[in-house]
């Protein structure tokens, strides 16, 4: 089992839990939890949602995907409150995470994983 777990980060909880069930199809042994809209359930981010994503991962090395600015910048915020090591990508956030997910359940070594994630970069 990896040492890596999966945090994912959207605007809209559908999407987030999308991407973690298509997730699950393909990395049932992968750590991942998700956030998505805000605290009223509309379209949105929030700074509390992402730390409580970061902490309710049990890993403690986490790789970060997610699709809009505020996610990014609240998801950002919350790795810099947080004791875990997390390593945010700016990659399409279902691409990225599906890779990420498929490579840490085949046990791919990180730097493979990375050299894969960096071929996905985007500038967001």
């Amino acid at each position: 089992m990896s040492e890596y777990g999966i945090v994912i980060m959207s605007h809209s909880k559908d999407i987030a839990q999308g991407i973690h069930n298509l997730l699950d199809e393909v990395a049932k042994d992968v750590s991942i939890t998700h956030a998505g809209g805000d605290e009223d359930g509309e379209i949105g981010t929030t700074f509390d949602a992402a730390s409580e994503m970061i902490e309710k991962n049990p890993k403690d090395k986490l790789l970060a995907f997610f699709d809009l600015g505020s996610a990014k910048m609240n998801l950002e915020m919350a790795v810099e409150m947080s004791d875990k090591e997390v390593k945010v990508y700016e990659v399409p956030v279902v691409e990225g995470a599906y890779t990420a997910g498929a490579l840490l359940q085949a046990e791919a070594d990180i730097e493979v994983i990375e050299a894969q994630l960096d071929e996905l970069k985007i500038n967001k």
